[in-house]
């Protein structure tokens, strides 16, 4: 194993490491220059989260040799090789950094002439001799590209900082809008702090009100270019873009052959024992997978990719097991280790990884909203609740004694009321049966909307598609299981018969809350670590997983009540013969005994038609509440649920995009989330299950300009 004396603290604390490639050896960059690159350099970063795991990213400027090139791939190579294989290893280019890259610098990163071979070096000073022109780029990304200091440089759409040493001034063009002026004072405020000491003044400076110091620096003021559009971005559909190979050196020299052409792959298509490269040039995109191999084996298969390739990529190094969401994207059939059909794994929101459990307790809810969303519960579920079914394009009140009953062939309005902060808040739930018609359907959601211009449009929406029911849902009906009909209609004189034999699943949520769902009575049905009341025309058979709870039992036995008959209670591995003949025969069935997934952090998506067409763009690294554009409607992925957040001012034409957007992000994952509940929310009014997501959530954050307040820290 080749070392280096700076391998020797590398990863051994959590948080971001930076070095330089300087004379073919790597150099460290003080910690309070992160985030600012020579474009004729190359760097080496590693990331180490508490676990601990590990990213590595090689990071390449546009005018770069190709021998700092060299050396910055063999010492992420060796780093690799040094921290034991486990890392994933990412190249970076200029320009077209990863959002995991992005993710490190909140403020974001900054672009800078010049290099190590040309004489600049990062040394922290107080030096006031400066004279550079930033133009920023991105709403959520950003970048500070050093640009000539020309007034030929500018252009009305965009930001600029003029750094001028001792005054740092930001620039607004006219058609600038109000986010981008928040982000880009980020930038201006980072540079007066970590490259100034705190020493720079900082001023605000508008299109049209330059101040005397500025027309020095540049010269007269001539026409501002108009704006320019942002870089054209193709919309893709990944999936249908990947080609798989596969590198083996079995016949004794190295061979790279097709294993399948076109995605979606078959994750049974990775052999362990291989490497194999995903190649999504389409998208700028090379994942490199290791199987048992050394990464050694695909060095230069994965650098030639690079090489042939008409623009710039981005190359991420995988060891098995640590796959990220964008490969597994590609694979119809993709299953993490143990995965189950379960609930997704409550945590706690901190540092990128940093993952802490927390179990569930009622009588916490409204005093800690990190646990309110992490279960997904805004409270008890002992407010106040409406039913109403969708019938000939009204609604129609269900009868009170039969709450709780949901029936596949129909579509059900739930108004749940509450009282929280001394004020009644409320949510409708639609939940959507998967017989009903479209006709049914359509007239859902039109009634949700009347339902919610009626009282003043403050109630949170949530749509539920059935078997998809969140926690709080289920909570509504005072102890009882939620029961769910496979088909059918609670409508009079309605009742389509029900089939002679059927199955119900029954499972408790990490909230207590639990659900009975009427499931194809087949044995691949069943899971070890649940309940399941079996009813025949002769009998009844309660079966009980290895992993049930007593709680789950005793749903079971309120199931029973309501299908009649004298049950059977039948142990996991002790079926009769009588039992796997009602089921059409024994199959195989999922016996994982983890009752979670593994755990998904939360990610945030704004949709935005600022560039003239409707396009969704994630928020890179940890996210706070001022990456809240009010001008557009947020996606918030929680793993078991998806928020719309709707920003004031966002415009009719991402209102009515971003939930198919939603949609279609959620029907495409191949980890089969389809049918997750999407809850819309306002600015303003957003509910615990919500906020709870965010560190610090301030709840008069919006009640003065947020300029202002950027204004305070000038």
């Amino acid at each position: 194993m080749v070392s280096h004396k700076e391998f020797e603290v590398a990863g051994k604390q959590p948080g971001l490491q930076v070095w330089r490639i300087e004379n073919m050896d790597l150099k460290p960059v003080p910690k309070s220059l992160y985030g600012s690159f020579y474009t004729g350099d190359a760097y080496l970063l590693l990331f180490t989260t508490p676990a601990p795991s590990y990213n590595i990213h090689m990071w390449l400027g546009n005018e770069c040799s190709q021998d700092e090139s060299g050396a910055a791939a063999i010492f992420s190579t060796q780093l690799d090789d040094f921290l034991g294989g486990s890392p994933v290893q990412f190249r970076e280019v200029q320009g077209y950094e990863s959002n995991t890259f992005l993710g490190y610098f909140k403020s974001g990163i900054k672009y800078q002439k010049g290099g190590v071979a040309s004489g600049f070096h990062h040394v922290v000073t107080n030096e006031m001799n400066v004279k550079r022109l930033l133009h920023i780029k991105g709403r959520r990304a950003i970048r500070a590209t050093e640009v000539d200091m020309s007034w030929t440089s500018f252009n009305k759409g965009d930001c600029f900082i003029i750094d001028l040493g001792q005054n740092i001034y930001q620039w607004c063009g006219s058609e600038c809008n109000h986010f981008e002026k928040l982000k880009v004072a980020d930038v201006a405020i980072d540079i007066r702090d970590k490259e100034r000491n705190g020493r720079a003044k900082l001023h605000l400076v508008d299109e049209g009100r330059e101040p005397m110091a500025v027309i020095e620096a540049l010269g007269p003021i001539p026409e501002i270019a108009p704006s320019i559009p942002d870089d054209e971005k193709v919309e893709t559909r990944n999936r249908e873009k990947g080609a798989l190979y596969m590198i083996s050196d079995a016949s004794g020299t190295m061979k790279m052959t097709v294993v399948a052409p076109s995605s979606p792959f078959k994750q049974a298509m990775l052999s362990p024992e291989e490497c194999y490269i995903l190649d999504n040039g389409v998208d700028k995109n090379i994942f490199v997978w290791k199987g048992a191999s050394s990464i050694y084996r695909v060095t230069a298969q994965k650098e030639s990719f690079a090489v042939k390739c008409p623009f710039p990529l981005q190359i991420q190094v995988i060891p098995a097991g640590a796959e990220p969401t964008l490969f597994k994207q590609f694979f119809s059939d993709w299953k993490n280790k143990d995965e189950t059909t379960g609930p997704s794994k409550p945590f706690t929101i901190g540092h990128i990884a940093k993952v802490k459990q927390v179990p569930f307790d009622a009588s916490t809810l409204h005093s800690n909203t990190a646990m309110a969303a992490q279960h997904g519960m805004v409270d008890d579920g002992k407010g106040k609740v409406k039913i109403w079914r969708v019938e000939n394009g009204e609604k129609v009140p269900v009868d009170p004694s039969t709450y709780g009953h949901f029936y596949g062939g129909d579509c059900y309005l739930i108004l749940y009321s509450y009282r929280q902060g001394g004020r009644e808040q409320h949510i409708i739930y639609t939940w959507q049966g998967l017989k009903c018609t479209q006709d049914e359907l359509a007239a859902s959601a039109f009634l949700t909307v009347k339902l919610d211009d009626s009282m003043g449009g403050s109630p949170v929406q949530v749509r539920v598609t059935q078997g998809q029911e969140p926690s709080h849902l289920m909570s509504l009906f005072h102890g009882k299981p939620m029961i769910i009909h496979l088909g059918g209609t609670s409508r009079k004189g309605g009742h389509s018969k029900a089939s002679a034999t059927r199955l119900f699943h029954i499972r408790q949520s990490s909230s207590n809350a639990t659900r009975a769902v009427e499931v194809d009575a087949t044995a691949s049905k069943l899971n070890t670590n649940d309940v399941f009341v079996l009813k025949t025309p002769n009998a009844v058979f309660v079966w009980r997983g290895m992993g049930a709870s007593d709680e789950e039992m005793d749903a079971a036995k309120y199931v029973v009540g309501v299908l009649g008959g004298n049950p059977t209670t039948v142990p996991e591995g002790k079926e009769t013969a009588e039992f796997w003949s009602a089921l059409g025969g024994k199959k195989e069935y999922q016996t994982s005994k983890s009752l979670q997934r593994m755990v998904k952090l939360p990610r945030l998506f704004g949709c935005s038609d600022k560039t003239g067409r409707l396009i969704a763009e994630e928020v890179p690294g940890d996210f706070t509440q001022s990456d809240l554009a009010m001008d557009d409607v947020m996606i918030l992925d929680t793993g078991d649920q998806i928020f719309l957040w709707v920003g004031n001012d966002a415009n009719d034409k991402e209102k009515a995009g971003a939930p198919k957007i939603a949609k279609d992000y959620v029907n495409s994952d191949p980890s089969g989330r389809r049918g997750l509940p999407i809850t819309t929310i306002k600015q303003g009014a957003e509910p615990p299950t919500f906020t709870g997501w965010f560190h610090a959530w301030d709840p008069k954050m919006w009640d003065k300009d947020p300029l202002d307040r950027i204004r305070a820290r000038f």
